[in-house]
């Protein structure tokens, strides 16, 4: 009886032994997470990247239409005479206090 009891107990094991996976099919399994892992990152860098490009060119045109509403730039997108006089004051040298000719 004791016999029968020992290989029954060992055939227990050897069989709860046999269904887990193998070493194989673990390793497939660990490649195919860090491939789903990388995919996933990637896609979330994907849309922080287009969710920053979008605000960049949100705050252009916000800059764009404020040059137009202060009368920097005509609707078109060109310099406006307003603009294109203070650019000619910033071009001129200035002269240095006290000197007299």
């Amino acid at each position: 009886m004791k016999k029968l009891a020992t290989v029954l107990v060992i055939g227990a094991v050897a069989l709860v032994t046999s269904c887990g996976p193998s070493a194989k099919e673990l390793e497939e399994k660990r490649v195919t997470d860090s491939i789903r892992v990388a995919d996933s990152l990637a896609m979330v860098q994907a849309e922080q990247q287009r969710i920053a490009d979008s605000v960049s060119k949100a705050q252009i045109e916000a800059a764009h239409k404020d040059s137009i509403a202060q009368g920097w730039l005509k609707e078109d997108g060109t310099p406006s005479d307003k603009l294109k006089k203070e650019l000619k004051k910033a071009a001129m040298p200035v002269k240095a206090p006290g000197k007299k000719k």
